[in-house]
């Protein structure tokens, strides 16, 4: 199997998709590896590691992706790219498959199959895969250094000759697989932590980390298939808002991660609950590229509001953490590769297989998802 890392051409982005580690694996199997010279730079994996795993080193993409069978990438690759593959190819990458008809329609169009890896779904022979919950983790831990490198006090409490000086409060909201990662990452820096979700079985998981679990009472919970929230009532979202509000009103930074497979992220946080912080308080909203939970925020920007709060809509938080990023999400592809190379390494798609089945999108120059 002809196995091409073009390397990615989304504006900013910074990992790769295949580091050495995989390479080397994928080599020693009797693969060959082509990568696009420079292609790990800005992710910490320089030309000399990619060549030591035995791949080869191409001058340029083009090469790259009109010569390999299979091609890897990040993000969703553009037009060009998609047009020098050749029919048949096979080509893994997150697709934004939930909101990009025309992305899956361009792949169809050259005959490409497509494996969308944030389709993976949620079951336990699959976990190894899911590239949503490991770059999710990234986003979680890095969000919370965004918080305190963006608050003008101490996250922990201090005990100095002049004085002691309280710990900050950092409130969570979402408690999946990122802003779990908040709590934990918030907790160690020496914070009060709170969190909120509304899905109440996370409430243990919440607590172990050792953070304060607010519950509304009363409440439903909202949990969806796969482990995901569902989307709430009015109803609910009116009782949330009004249980939140003081919570907010109090934090010192509030670390918003709530997020619907597909959908715009729900608000979590009015205006009206901003205009209540403390000047000098951080909201860090990782939702921010899906619509953002909180009212105020723009996407890749910071807002600062006329009560001297700071909103941040941090875009592609994974791709901050470049190097580790990209070893979870290689590690996620190679355990795909586990799964669609035979023992000749030829690609088996097998659609009887319920994780290929919910993951290729496109097949024989037809759009298989059906949303």
């Amino acid at each position: 199997m002809k196995i091409g890392v073009p390397g990615e051409s989304a504006p900013g982005e910074r990992r790769v998709a295949l580091i050495p580690e995989t390479v080397a694996r994928l080599t020693k199997a009797g693969h060959s590896v082509r990568v696009t010279a420079g292609a790990g730079d800005a992710s910490g994996f320089p030309d000399a590691e990619f060549e030591a795993a035995g791949a080869t080193i191409s001058p340029d993409a083009s090469s790259v992706i009109a010569t390999s069978d299979m091609l890897v990438f990040v993000q969703s690759p553009d037009q060009q790219a998609i047009s020098s593959a050749a029919a048949g190819t096979v080509l893994i990458s997150i697709l934004d498959a939930r909101t990009d008809a025309e992305g899956l329609q361009r792949l169809a169009a050259a005959n490409v199959s497509g494996l969308a890896m944030e389709l993976v779904p949620r079951i336990a022979r699959a976990q190894r895969m899911d590239v949503l919950s490991s770059q999710a983790s990234i986003a979680g831990y890095k969000s919370a250094l965004i918080g305190a490198n963006m608050l003008g006090k101490y996250l922990p409490m201090m005990m100095t000759a002049a004085g002691t000086v309280p710990p900050a409060t950092v409130l969570v909201l979402g408690a999946g697989v990122a802003g779990l990662q908040a709590i934990a990452t918030a907790k160690r820096l020496g914070s009060v932590v709170e969190a909120y979700d509304v899905r109440s079985v996370v409430k243990e998981q919440v607590e172990s980390l050792g953070g304060v679990f607010i519950e509304l009472p009363a409440a439903e919970d909202a949990e969806a298939a796969g482990g995901y929230a569902r989307e709430q009532t009015a109803e609910e979202q009116a009782a949330q808002q009004q249980l939140l509000a003081d919570h907010v009103a109090t934090a010192d930074v509030v670390i918003t991660t709530a997020a619907i497979p597909g959908r715009p992220a729900p608000k979590l946080v009015t205006k009206e609950m901003v205009d209540r912080m403390s000047a000098g308080s951080v909201i860090v909203d990782l939702a921010a590229e899906t619509g953002g939970n909180c009212e105020l925020t723009k996407a890749g920007e910071i807002v600062l509001t006329d009560n001297g709060v700071s909103v941040n809509g941090p875009e592609n938080i994974p791709s901050m953490v470049p190097n580790d990023a990209s070893r979870l999400y290689s590690r996620n592809v190679a355990a795909l590769l586990d799964l669609l190379l035979d023992e000749e390494g030829n690609v088996n798609l097998d659609f009887e297989d319920e994780i290929i089945d919910a993951m290729c999108v496109t097949h024989d120059g037809e759009v298989r998802f059906k949303g």
